[in-house]
């Protein structure tokens, strides 16, 4: 052990290029495997909490052999650390209990746009660890970013008085997540990826399936495909890579990834309701991805430092 401080170990091994090439490259197909959350909610024969539970429920078995595969152990970790993983997963259980019903009162662009409140947030979030204004590369890139969520809203979103409650239901459910996130990445430091989402899965399924019960929703499907889709899509590939990839990438990188997910969800619009993509509509999809690329391409010169 060397006498480096812990936080500087921590930002060093992020910057290790070699060892985590992959990491962006799994941010960028979570992403993928998250935008069909929605769609999958919506087909789940059930109630929005309820798939949220079984979305959790139904993956636990398949992390536990990913984590056996990756020869990650499933270990009890330190008090404080399971504590910091109950707030993450109470954080994201009622950000799905929050989405899933605002999916079901709002348009799915809509639902997709308000629920990625949380890249903002946690973009900055990451500025504000790095105790560092954005460079003006990096305010380009979330300025074309905001602009492209913009245009994807005028395109493919409605805002009106009927769905102001899933559209609230779907900012709150944003603000949820970032919490969720901000967590997930300091406890990343100390805990592989699998292992931590197979504690946060556990203990999410747990507060998600009484809130169900006492709401009276349906729990049991009579079709069970779209809730294993929900949790092999959502949970086991988009939440893995994603938890993997914040382990890697800077707050920044990965708030910009995360609105990779409107233009994905109005893309699955188009190919399974027939939804027409319009010219703002591939424009706004087009501004987020220079974002993305312009954020990539420059890093931050100071990265984040997390606290001992």
């Amino acid at each position: 052990m060397t006498g480096e401080p812990r936080s500087t170990q921590i930002v060093s091994n992020r910057n290790d290029t070699s060892a985590h090439r992959w990491a962006f490259l799994a941010l960028l197909l979570g992403n993928v495997a998250l935008a069909a959350g929605p769609f999958l909610v919506r087909h789940s024969g059930v109630g929005p909490v309820a798939a949220g539970f079984w979305r959790m429920a139904l993956a636990l078995p398949f992390l536990w052999l990913v984590a056996l595969i990756l020869r990650q152990p499933l270990r009890v970790p330190r008090i404080a650390l399971v504590g910091a993983i109950a707030l993450a997963a109470f954080f994201f259980a009622a950000d799905l209990a929050a989405w899933h019903v605002g999916i079901l009162l709002t348009k799915l662009g809509n639902a997709t746009l308000f629920g990625n409140l949380s890249s903002f947030l946690f973009a900055a979030w990451g500025l504000w660890l790095a105790r560092n204004w954005p460079t003006s590369v990096q305010a380009l890139a979330l300025a074309l970013a905001a602009l492209g969520c913009g245009l994807l809203m005028v395109g493919s979103a409605e805002l009106s008085a009927a769905h102001l409650r899933g559209d609230l239901l779907c900012a709150l459910a944003g603000l949820l997540y970032t919490f969720y996130l901000i967590f997930v990445e300091r406890t990343r430091t100390e805990l592989a990826p699998v292992p931590l989402l197979v504690l946060a899965s556990l203990f999410g399924a747990a507060m998600l399936l009484p809130t169900a019960l006492i709401g009276g929703e349906q729990i049991i499907p009579t079709d069970w495909t779209a809730l294993f889709a929900l949790a092999l899509c959502s949970q086991v590939i988009g939440q893995g890579l994603l938890v993997y990839a914040l382990g890697h990438v800077p707050p920044l990188i990965v708030g910009i990834a995360m609105l990779t997910q409107p233009a994905l969800s109005a893309l699955l619009g188009y190919l399974y309701y027939d939804e027409a993509l319009t010219g703002l509509d591939w424009l706004g999809a087009m501004l987020i991805i220079i974002a993305l690329i312009l954020v990539r391409l420059r890093k931050p010169q100071r990265h984040a430092i997390l606290p001992s």
